[in-house]
């Protein structure tokens, strides 16, 4: 007990102080060498402190590994791969993947691209092995990707590949484009496994281990994809060679899947990470993947606040990212799946869970500046929806459970005033002799005066005159909102602290920065870890 405590304090000590290491070649080597004999440790505890130790150096360290030191013969890299069968024989799976990811970071360190494919090629050849070996008796006989071992070793070599993706970036695409299609493939087939299992056992069976490791195949093939595509730095190659046989695989499962329950929350999350990475070059991709996805998800998640979390919380960030590269998609798909999307998107800001409401606001923001710059669209979307919105801002914003998000209502509610008195909406959405201005006036008083018929008229009057007339001076506008919220919590009783959340939040960070500052300006107060590193790269 006692040597394991001694062995893992050290390594936590040496792990704190990167530039002696690097500075110390021949100490740097006998300390990761000391850690390789740490891994066949079996005492609790131990493995871990090994892994988590050389992930640390190797990230901080990662260059002395790639380059040959002074009397070495050949860069610490090569030999590591040489014996890695070795190193990792009595590490536990999660042990592996750790490991991986710090050998990972060593060859992305290497600026020879020659150097780096080759160190690459060695270094997923364990994985390879087993993936080839599986995939060879599946071409034969596709039932043994219904053998729980088999599938198990696939989800973990997926994990090894995620984490080998984590470290590497963009040069993975040599590994991914080995076994690409193969991954895919084994998508679909276990896409088909399980939904032939819930259609003859019914839903229970997604309790079962079997199960349960082919969604984690799925899950991770898709976490992959997203991994790698966030990494790539080659747009036009990612969309003409990786997308395509990702979307007919990944898209035509998820619509197809009758039970709400196995579809893949990692689905909507992958599609956001591509419209995130490939920006507009995804438009005319939108319509199809909106047919897949959309109608299917929210059916899942607009009957209440709290079931499929995960489905719910991706399903808005797809659809923040289609709002943000590729909003004349939004133009394109036919108006009542349009009306779909914009109901989904007051649904998420009325939402209880605060991520999912900061998305919903977030997404109407962009989208209103969006629609802006489409001359007719923008007036018939303004006749259309203008009022509609307007009136469920007002809810939330006078909802107590909402009140985290009052910056961000302030400045819808500022932005969407402005449309009406700088006059960039155009059409009429009132009486046609009535002009915009006095008519949402006249609107939104009616709409207070209904909700709270406490206040006199002169109190709404003065409250509405303000949100014009502060429209476009947004901290005077929020104060100006936040003491129309005093006054109705005054006549209710309610707490009112809550307001001025967003302003204590602030000031505590603020002081928070403020003692940091301090403390960096003392040598020796902070660990060596906690301090950026500025000559590291």
């Amino acid at each position: 007990d006692n040597k394991a405590v001694i062995a893992s304090n050290i390594m936590y000590i040496v792990g704190q102080y990167p530039r002696f290491l690097r500075a110390h070649w021949r100490f740097l080597k006998t300390v990761v060498n000391k850690l390789f004999e740490f891994m066949h440790e079996n005492h609790e505890g131990v493995q871990d402190m090994a892994c988590d130790t050389f992930i640390k150096i190797a990230i901080k360290c990662r260059r002395q590994f790639v380059q040959i030191q002074v009397g070495e013969v050949m860069p610490f890299i090569d030999e590591l791969l040489s014996s890695i069968n070795t190193i990792i024989c009595d590490l536990q799976p999660q042990q592996v993947q750790t490991f991986y990811e710090a050998v990972g970071h060593m060859i992305a360190a290497s600026v020879d691209q020659r150097q780096q494919e080759q160190l690459i090629e060695k270094y997923m050849q364990l994985p390879n092995q087993v993936w080839d070996d599986i995939i060879n008796q599946a071409s034969n006989n596709v039932d043994v990707l219904k053998d729980h071992e088999a599938v198990k070793q696939l989800g973990s070599i997926l994990k090894t590949n995620v984490r080998a993706c984590k470290a590497l970036g963009h040069p993975y695409m040599l590994q991914l484009g080995r076994i690409y299609l193969d991954m895919l493939n084994v998508y679909k087939v276990m896409s088909e496994n399980i939904i032939a299992a819930i259609t003859h056992n019914g839903e229970q069976v997604t309790k079962q281990p079997l199960i349960k490791s082919m969604r984690v195949v799925k899950k991770e093939t898709l976490k992959l994809i997203g991994c790698w595509v966030d990494r790539s730095s080659d747009p036009a190659m990612v969309l003409e060679n990786f997308i395509p046989p990702m979307l007919e695989a990944v898209l035509a499962d998820y619509h197809r899947c009758n039970v709400p329950e196995a579809r893949e929350p990692e689905v909507l999350l992958v599609m956001g990470t591509v419209v995130n990475k490939l920006k507009t070059h995804m438009t005319p991709t939108v319509p199809k993947i909106f047919d897949a996805v959309f109608e299917c998800t929210l059916e899942m998640i607009n009957k209440d606040f709290e079931v499929f979390p995960e489905h719910r919380t991706n399903f808005f960030t797809l659809l923040q990212a289609v709002n943000q590269h590729c909003f004349s998609a939004f133009l394109e798909i036919p108006p009542q799946q349009f009306k779909l999307v914009l109901d989904s998107i007051i649904w998420a800001f009325k939402h209880t869970m605060r991520n999912v409401a900061d998305t919903g606001l977030n997404i109407l923001f962009q989208l209103l500046k969006n629609v802006s710059n489409h001359g007719s669209a923008a007036q018939s979307f303004y006749q259309t929806y203008y009022t509609d919105i307007l009136q469920h801002m007002f809810s939330v914003v006078t909802d107590t459970s909402h009140t985290a998000g009052l910056t961000m209502h302030a400045s819808i509610l500022a932005y969407m005033f402005s449309l009406v008195e700088t006059e960039t909406i155009k059409v009429p959405l009132g009486p046609a002799n009535e002009s915009n201005v006095t008519y949402i006036q006249g609107y939104v008083a009616n709409l207070l005066k209904t909700a709270f018929n406490h206040l006199t008229d002169n109190q709404i009057k003065i409250t509405v005159q303000g949100l014009f007339n502060l429209d476009q001076d947004i901290p005077a506008f929020k104060d100006h909102l936040r003491d129309f919220l005093v006054q109705i919590r005054e006549f209710t009783g309610e707490d009112d602290s809550d307001l001025y959340l967003e302003e204590r939040e602030a000031t505590l960070k603020a002081a928070q920065e403020e003692k940091r500052k301090n403390d960096m300006s003392v040598p020796g107060i902070l660990n060596p870890h906690e301090i950026a590193e500025d000559m590291q790269d």
